[in-house]
């Protein structure tokens, strides 16, 4: 699982359309019907969570990646990957 983190400046909502912008340019890739049972993701607060354990899912968070880099910067987020229970890996 990766967990984004979003800094206080970051429109939220911004966030959001660039997060369905993501599952939409995967559901290109991937089709509908692996986009219906295999992606799993969450924005809360200022908090995104997407399971990347399949195929689809490492899609949306590459994908959601580069866009949130592109729009608000390297420095407007942090990306955590957790393995169960545990941070196995961060960056800024």
């Amino acid at each position: 699982m990766i967990k984004f983190h979003f800094a206080e400046h970051v429109d939220m909502a911004g966030v959001e359309d660039s997060l369905l912008l993501a599952v939409l340019a995967a559901e290109s890739i991937h089709g509908r019907t692996d986009i219906r049972l295999d992606a799993c993701f969450q924005l809360k607060g200022r908090v995104c969570t997407i399971e990347d354990g399949k195929a689809v899912g490492r899609t949306i968070a590459q994908v959601f990646t580069g866009f949130l880099a592109r729009e608000f910067g390297d420095d407007a987020f942090t990306v955590v990957r957790l393995a169960v229970g545990n941070i196995i890996s961060e960056a800024a």
